[in-house]
């Protein structure tokens, strides 16, 4: 069981995370929490913490395109 200081530090990186992905995709974060979930992969993304917090954040951001690619989905901004 995880004590509530590690589960407070995963959710502020999964917020954190949205945030960028949401500046990277050029749209907000809760178009891409609605992305993820609708693709089944905000689960995926809560349990790559260990990996994504001491990566650049950018390789997340590839691992969440390829996820979603391999679903057949292509996380988009609202433009295009």
């Amino acid at each position: 069981m995880q004590c509530a200081k590690e589960l407070s530090n995963e959710i502020s990186f999964f917020v954190y995370l949205l945030e960028k992905y949401a500046e990277y995709k050029n749209t907000d974060a809760q178009l891409i929490l609605e992305a993820l979930d609708q693709t089944g992969l905000t689960d995926y993304v809560m349990q790559m913490y260990p990996m994504y917090h001491t990566e650049r954040i950018e390789n997340a951001f590839s691992d969440i395109d390829r996820k979603a690619a391999m679903r057949g989905v292509q996380i988009k901004s609202p433009q295009g």
